[in-house]
This record gives C-alpha cells, structure tokens and sequence, in this order.
C-alpha cells in the first residue's frame, strides 16, 4: 500500500484539523523544509516583518483590577500608557469573570475611589469595607470611562503572544489579535496578566502552585442567577456584612444543595445578592488545573458550566423559596487562583506574614488571612478553604516584590508578583491588587519619563508623586 503523501496532502489535512479545532489561518503555500519538519510533529513558521508602534512610555498587559489601577495611576503620573486585554471588556475577575465581591478593600487611594464611584453609581452592596458586593455589567462601563477620562489607549480582544529583549531589557512585545501580529516598543512593561504571562514569554523564571507544579488552588467558574424572591432566600445569602454570621448562610445553602442529591466540588457555597432578584453564586472547584494549558482550562470550564446548571435545576425542582430560579449568564472566564508568581527582587514569604514584616518600601499592607481552597476532591469534602496552619498578622509587600529579578524594564502587579504560596494565598484578592497596581503604575510613570529604570526609582519618589495625583 501507497504511504506517501504530497504537500497538498498534508495543507488538506492541516485545514481540517484546523476547522475542527476553531483554529482557521491564513492560507500560505508550504515549501519543502516546512514539510519535511511538519512530517517530523514540528511546523516551521516562516519570518516576517511586522508593523511595529512606539507611542507609549508604559505598556500594561492585562486589564484585570491590577491593569486598571496601573494603567490609570501612569497615566496621571504624566507617562503615555497603553492597555492590552485579551477579553471583550476592561476589569478581567471583576468583570469577565464574574466575581461580583471585593475582598481587602479597605485600602487608601484607588481602592476608595472605585468605591466612592460604585456608591454614585449606586452599584454596591453592603457596609463592610473588607467583603462588598457590586453590579460586574455596571463595573465594565465605569472602568470604561475611567480610561478614557484617564487618557489611557486600550486595545480589547489583543493578547500578548511573545516578548524580545536587548539584552536583559524588555523593549518589545508582540500581540495577536483579529488585527494580526502586531509589535510594540516601550521603556517600560507592567505585568498584570494574573498568570504573569508576559514575564514568562520574557524569559523570567517562576513558581507555580505548591511546589514545582500542581496541586495548585483550584479554580472556579462563577454565574449570574435571577429567583423570583429574594427575600424567601434571605437564609442562604451571604450578607456582605461583618455583623452576619455568613459562614452559616453557606452551610445552610450546602444543606440545600445536598438535598438535591448532589454535593458540590465545593463544600462552602456561596450566594450574593447584587440587586433585587439578580444573585451571584460560586459554588464549584476545577482541581488541579495548571493556567498555562489550555486544553485542561477548557474542560474545566465545560464540567464548572455542566454543574452549575445541574445545581441551579436541582435546586429550581425543590420548589418552595427556589422556584423559578435560573442561570442568567456564566462568567465568559473561569476564575483562576493560582497563576506564575514571576521571580521578583524580594520573595513575599511564609515568614513576613507569621511576623507581620514591615519594609522601607512598602506599597501595601494586605490583612485577608491565608486562604487556600481545597487541593483536591477528597479534602473538599472536610474542608472547602484552610489557612495552612499559618494565623498571618498584617504585614508588608515591599516594591521590590514587584520588579523582576531577570528582565529589566518589567513589573509585576496583582497575583503575579513574587512570593511564595502561602503568601500568595493571602495577598491574591482584589484590594491588595488594586494597591499594587497603583505602586506599579507610578513607578513605571517615573522611571519611563525619566529615562530609569524601575529598580532605580526609589519608593519615597512613588510615594510622594502618588500624593499629588490621587483623587
């Protein structure tokens, strides 16, 4: 029998992998070294020249809570910033993801501007400053018109695909969009991914979960829910009030659950209100899914969405304060936890949180506890989140902790930053991010405009230029 096959042979079997992977290119004709290579399980892509845009002096890549509070702080600090975000709106968890609730929010600057602005907005619900609820779609217009109030350049639907030094300097980066590759130079880069996939594609070493790799925290795929009365589930809802037992609202809607025969991947379930009959609820765990493969992403968010409608129609059949209860949107990103902590110039550790550690140059004081979610499917079912054996006082992280240790020219803000895991399970939510990512934001503004870099503006200098521009 005849094995041998032609280059139009293997362009028609690319093109079919590709239309059934959703991963269409642009036609090209093959030559005989992309073949040869091709047939051997590697594809050779040719070189090519791209267009390349220098009119930024700060480039931030993710607009997640870290990329906007970075993205706006650089630009009052005087320097020509631009966004990119892979998503379809600004506020990444905030809003892509659904998360519905701040966390470690009782910090001074952006921190009480969001809020002052969600309570004009009326779009925020409880009193206490640390767990608050909030309105996700009303967020993606509010952080919208901050941007461009701010000055600030964002580029939706545009992910960031590779990143090339001079050296150990990061000048360039290279992003993917419906526009094509497209390249753009600046003095200065700030990590906000999440994931800290910038500093990775830039060369830097990192960590990852635990130890080397997984078990990692696992992730979560909240969703919107509409009910006809709010008031009847008033027992299971979370209070965002810190004068409400709520680790008894979660118990009770676990009870809940569990009478429909199912016992959720996770064992605190959590619902909130957001306004009237709209609820917000997290109540599942993806276990050891590593945010760098996309494949494992993918069936996690498949088996999160097939069990949250498996709740939500169970607990819609009990009847009684449930009925009529349905699923008005699931979150367009699963919600990670544990993402690369990019090696930085100060490793945030075990130990600063025990001491409670204070530095000269310190950007925020995070007080959420050690919060690591359930490793895996057995431990949920005793514990859904433990604090590692680890009672943490308020403690520092030091600017240091967000400028890279291998790459110059590159900064880290948000749950990216170095540290080590049981830190990182302290500092993760979104209060302790927006703070970080202001501390970025202006040091990035001035070592930019003046021709430093990062690690050679000292933190008195943000410090002082932070008081001038804060609202």
């Amino acid at each position: 029998m005849d094995t041998s096959f032609s280059a139009n042979d293997l362009k028609r079997r690319h093109f079919l992998r590709a239309a059934f992977s959703g991963a269409l290119v642009t036609p090209g004709v093959l030559n005989a070294e992309q073949v040869e290579k091709a047939v051997a399980g590697h594809f050779q892509e040719e070189a090519r020249d791209l267009p390349l845009v220098e009119d930024a002096d700060v480039i931030v890549c993710g607009a997640g809570p870290a990329g906007i509070a970075a993205a706006i702080t650089a630009a009052r600090a005087g320097a020509k910033v631009r966004v990119f975000e892979w998503r379809g709106c600004l506020g990444g968890v905030w809003t892509a993801g659904l998360l519905g609730y701040l966390l470690d929010f009782n910090k001074p600057g952006f921190n009480q501007e969001l809020m002052k602005r969600l309570d004009e907005r009326d779009m925020r619900r409880g009193t206490s400053l640390t767990n608050l609820c909030y309105e996700p779609e009303g967020m993606k217009v509010l952080l919208e018109e901050m941007f461009v109030e701010a000055g600030v350049k964002f580029q939706l639907h545009t992910r960031v695909s590779a990143a090339y030094r001079e050296g150990k300097r990061l000048t360039t980066i290279v992003t993917e969009s419906k526009s094509g590759r497209q390249a753009w130079r600046a003095p200065v880069f700030i990590d906000t991914t999440g994931d800290g996939d910038l500093g990775a594609l830039a060369g830097c070493s990192f960590e990852f979960g635990e130890a080397e790799a997984c078990p990692c925290q696992p992730m979560s795929l909240n969703a919107l829910l509409v009910c006809q009365d709010s008031t009847k589930l008033a027992a299971f809802i979370h209070g965002s009030d810190p004068t409400k037992a709520d680790g008894v609202a979660k118990d009770t809607l676990k009870a809940e659950i569990e009478r429909t025969g199912h016992f959720p991947s996770y064992s605190k379930p959590t619902l909130f209100q957001v306004r009237d009959n709209l609820l917000l609820v997290m109540m599942n765990h993806q276990y050891g899914v590593p945010c760098f493969d996309a494949a494992k992403i993918t069936e996690a968010t498949v088996q999160a969405r097939g069990e949250l409608h498996k709740i939500v129609n169970g607990l819609r059949k009990l009847g009684g304060p449930w009925e009529g209860l349905q699923i008005a949107a699931t979150a367009e990103q699963i919600g990670v936890r544990d993402g690369r902590r990019i090696k930085g110039r100060y490793i945030v550790n075990k130990d600063d949180l025990i001491a409670g550690a204070r530095f000269d140059d310190a950007v925020v004081r995070p007080t959420f506890p050690v919060d690591i979610h359930a490793l895996s499917k057995e431990a949920n079912k005793s514990a859904g989140y433990h604090n590692g054996g680890v009672k943490m006082k308020p403690y520092d992280i030091p600017l240091r902790a967000l400028i890279a240790k291998d790459v110059d020219g590159l900064m880290m803000a948000g749950r990216n930053i170095s540290g080590d895991f049981i830190a990182h399970a302290s500092y993760r939510v979104t209060g302790n991010s927006v703070a970080m990512g202001e501390a970025a934001g202006v040091t990035a503004a001035l070592a930019a405009t003046t021709k430093r870099l990062p690690h050679d503006v000292p933190w008195s200098e943000g410090e002082a230029k932070l008081k001038t521009i804060r609202l």
